[in-house]
Order: structure tokens, then C-alpha cells, then sequence
């Protein structure tokens, strides 16, 4: 099971007017679906969410969702904030089926970079093409984020997808596309890039004007 419990309770009215109703309450409107139970409505205390939404965790781990006492495990899919407001809008939860893979996307966390051969050279930027990646996993697999050590980065070195250390049971979807799909996740390269002098010195001709008057007698 989870760690993270989300309380909840069930919610008969709909639309706009009743979604408006449950902020101004301080409640959240939010909905579970998948699996083999229909979608459901359900209401969470905002302020409940909002702590939880400054966490990684919220965002990547499984989630134990009690609604009026009946637990089942989610994963949160989308998350609708107010474009201005310190506000959360509306929740979107998927019920997780524990036989059954899943794909979700994880937070990449960098390890010794600064002490890595890059980071320890001046003018040189390590770059992270990457901050998540998608995983396939059943859910007792799912690892809250992915770990990418950088000890070993040298100047002009790249990681791929491909040299991710994943935990056992986990996968890379796009790895299965084609090695075009196996991109970089990291770059270290020169700040400023040593600009090549590709004017070579021009060949002096002689204008057909300025040809010799002797040659023209």
C-alpha cells in the first residue's frame, strides 16, 4: 500500500454552478476513474490538497484515495490550477489495477553533478534535456523518482535514455520505438563554443579590366 492517504467524499451534483459552490466551501471538485468501476465525483478539502501538491510525491506516487472510509489506490493524471490564484480547480485521479502494468511519468533526480570531471571544469554548462521521463511498471514497482548519477560526466559527454540505471521491474517505453527515440538526458559541453576561422585568405586575381596594355596591342 501507499504511503499517502487522500481524503475524500462522494458527490452527487454537477456542473459549473455546483463546482462553484464547493470552492467557495473550500472544498475541491474532483474525479476517479478506470478500472472496472465507473467514474466517480467526488469532493477533497482544498487546503488538504494544496499541502499535498507542494510535495513530488503527490504527482508520481500511488495514492491510497478513502472516500467516505472505502480506499482504493489512484494515481493523480491531470491537475487544473487557477491561472493566477494560488488556487487548485479541479482534480483528475486513475484507479490502479495492482496485476496490470502502468505508465506514468517520474521526476529525474541528478546526483554529483558539481563533483562529476563537467562540473568541476570551468565554462562548462550541464545542460538537462530531461526533468521526467515515462516509465511502464506494475504498481508495487513504481519508484517515486529516477536517480542519475553524474559522478562520472566528462566534458562533451552525453547520457542517454539507454544509460539510466532503472530499479527492477521498470521500464522505458520509448526504447521500444527505436534507437531515434533513445534521447539525450544530458548534455556537458562548453559554455562558448571556440569559434572556427573559416576565411581563408582571399587569392588575389587580376580583373580582366585591369589586364596589361601590352597584352591588349
Amino acid at each position: 500500500m501507499s504511503e499517502h492517504t487522500i481524503k475524500a467524499a462522494s458527490r452527487n451534483a454537477e456542473g459549473k454552478g455546483a463546482s462553484r459552490r464547493l470552492r467557495h466551501a473550500a472544498q475541491l471538485p474532483a474525479i476517479v476513474y478506470g478500472g472496472s468501476a465507473a467514474p466517480q465525483s467526488i469532493q477533497i478539502e482544498h487546503e488538504a490538497i494544496w499541502l499535498a501538491s507542494q510535495h513530488e510525491w503527490f504527482y508520481s506516487s500511488l495514492l491510497n484515495l478513502d472516500i467516505d472510509g472505502k480506499v482504493e489506490q489512484v494515481l493523480l493524471r491531470d491537475m487544473q490550477r487557477h491561472p493566477y490564484k494560488q488556487l487548485i480547480m479541479h482534480l483528475d485521479f486513475q484507479r490502479v489495477d495492482a496485476n496490470q502494468a502502468l505508465r506514468t511519468k517520474v521526476q529525474l533526480h541528478f546526483l554529483n553533478q558539481d563533483s562529476s570531471p563537467a562540473g568541476k571544469t570551468g565554462g562548462v554548462v550541464i545542460m538537462h534535456e530531461l526533468t521526467e521521463v515515462e516509465i511502464s511498471c506494475l504498481p508495487k514497482d513504481l519508484p517515486s523518482a529516477l536517480e542519475v548519477d553524474l559522478a562520472n560526466l566528462a566534458v562533451g559527454g552525453v547520457v542517454h535514455l539507454s544509460d539510466l540505471t532503472l530499479p527492477a521491474g521498470v521500464e522505458l517505453p520509448a526504447l521500444k520505438l527505436g534507437k531515434e527515440h533513445d534521447v539525450a538526458v544530458v548534455v556537458a559541453k562548453h559554455g562558448k563554443e571556440e569559434a572556427v576561422d573559416s576565411a581563408a585568405p582571399a587569392t588575389a586575381e587580376v580583373p580582366a579590366t585591369k589586364a596589361s596594355k601590352k597584352d591588349a596591342k
